[in-house]
């Protein structure tokens, strides 16, 4: 049976099974294991018994044989910290408590040789009637002896096989809590140097999607009936609310732009690097385990990469091709909205219709909201730039000097794809403001030609008044 963890039911279901179909407001102060006190906030009190606890604040790595399951007290397990009430805030609790059991959790694996080339490496499907075996397959996988990295991305995550992950990498549970709440962080934890290290990137990125969708059983998704592209001009504040992690409706082109997530966890190791990419299970339309399987070992066959991941041993760049993932959708995303930026400004010269200027306002707060993520996913780019990976120490100077080289190179690409966003940003920014402006033109001269016509309608009646006036016979007395 699991522990405490599993067992104690979080207070809040209800309230956040009511709430799933809306993205959680990211709560950076537990972004990372930095912070001394994990989902603790300044008026909670600290657990006493923990307090008192004589345990090993860290527990000696497991052997997984004569542990009996030591899986199922994870979090706690390795992290003591993490006490049952910490681990139902940060939401691990549902998550291992509350999920889809009827339907099967998938890994699905890629493999990268020490050649470099990409390979599909099956999957492991996890019923959750038979938690055993599929424990025994997780401890007791095997690797070809080539191997330099093999990526797992897990479909329809289960509770179990989150803490069967987490016990087995030994997995700071800042990576779960982050990918669950959505928040952007990036940490290096336990650095061996000549071994290897844990790196987390947890990113929020835009991408464009078809305005009405479809979720896998073929019904309409939680978001569809707000976000389908109405034909409709008349788009009025109650019909799209301005909130930044809602979706963003582009009539033009009967288009949304929706947050999606990017939750890598990479365990560099001088015996063979491992790579776990999260996917939420969710109504919102977030890139699919299968979907980024693929993409990822489609990368392999890039000239271009393939080159870089023959010559350098560093498992860090395939992380890399997860990050490019993200550009490409951001590219993808701004494009549509400049057109539609473009589409409102021939709307503007035709009409002075106020409702527009509610949509105006409606993209600007997403455009400013735009600017903070993609300040995010440059610091994301930089942090991994500037980790060194310590199990390149155990190979020849030269190899690390060419590998840091190629980072710097590979890196420095993407910042520059970032900075070439961020300046298309702030040109679509303007172009808001001017059409914006053009607007409020269009209004006051509308406005101001109405009142000329009050005007001269006014003098036109007391003219008509004073000369019926005039024009009446003298009363006789």
């Amino acid at each position: 049976m699991p522990t405490s963890v599993v067992s104690h039911r979080p207070n809040y279901t209800k309230a956040l099974e009511e709430d799933k179909n809306r993205l959680p407001t990211p709560s950076h102060r537990h972004s990372a294991p930095s912070a001394p006190w994990p989902w603790i906030d300044i008026h909670d009190e600290i657990d006493p018994v923990q307090l008192e606890s004589k345990l090993d604040p860290v527990p000696p790595l497991c052997d997984h044989k004569t542990c009996d399951g030591c899986w199922k007290g994870y979090p706690q397990s390795r992290f003591p910290n993490w006490t049952p009430r910490q681990v139902e805030r940060s939401k691990i609790a549902d998550a291992i408590s509350n999920y889809d059991s009827n339907t099967s959790c998938k890994i699905h694996h890629v493999d990268v040789n020490t050649q470099g080339f990409f390979t599909d490496a099956g999957e492991i499907v996890a019923p959750d009637n038979d938690r055993e075996a599929t424990w025994d397959l997780i401890i007791h996988e095997k690797r070809p002896d080539n191997l330099r990295v093999r990526a797992l991305f897990l479909e329809n995550l289960s509770g179990p096989v989150l803490q069967m992950l987490g016990a087995k990498f030994n997995i700071e549970p800042f990576f779960w809590s982050s990918s669950i709440n959505w928040i952007p962080s990036r940490f290096q934890e336990d650095p061996q140097p000549g071994k290897g290290d844990h790196i987390t990137i947890t990113l929020t990125f835009l991408k464009s999607m078809e305005g009405l969708y479809h979720n896998s059983a073929g019904t309409q998704s939680a978001h569809s009936i707000s976000t389908v592209a109405s034909t409709d001009d008349r788009l009025t504040v109650t019909e799209q609310m301005i909130d930044t992690q809602a979706p963003l409706r582009l009539r033009s082109s009967r288009r949304i732009l929706i947050l999606d997530l990017l939750s890598v966890h990479l365990i560099r190791n001088v015996t063979g690097s491992t790579i776990i990419s999260y996917h939420p299970t969710m109504k919102h339309p977030t890139t699919t385990a299968q979907y980024l399987h693929d993409r990822i070992r489609y990368a392999g066959q890039s000239v271009y990469w393939q080159s870089i991941f023959q010559k350098s041993p560093d498992p860090t760049f395939v992380l890399l091709t997860f990050v490019w993932h993200a550009m490409y959708a951001w590219d993808e995303a701004l494009q549509h909205l400049y057109n539609h930026i473009c589409w409102l400004e021939t709307k503007v010269i035709n009409t002075s219709n106020m409702q527009l200027t509610q949509e105006l306002h409606i993209i600007r707060a997403h455009h400013l909201h735009y600017s903070s993520l993609l300040e995010d996913f440059e610091k994301t780019v930089k942090f991994i730039r500037d980790t060194h990976n310590p199990a390149m120490e155990s190979y020849s100077k030269a190899e690390r000097e060419y590998s840091a080289h190629l980072m710097k190179r590979e890196c420095q690409n993407l910042l520059s794809e970032i900075n070439r966003l961020e300046m298309g940003r702030r040109m679509q920014d303007k172009r808001l403001k001017n059409v914006m402006n053009l607007v409020f033109s269009r209004v006051n001269i509308d406005d101001s030609a109405r009142m000329r016509q009050m005007t001269e309608a006014a003098v036109k009646d007391s003219a008509a008044v004073y000369t019926f006036t005039f024009c009446l016979p003298p009363l006789n007395y």
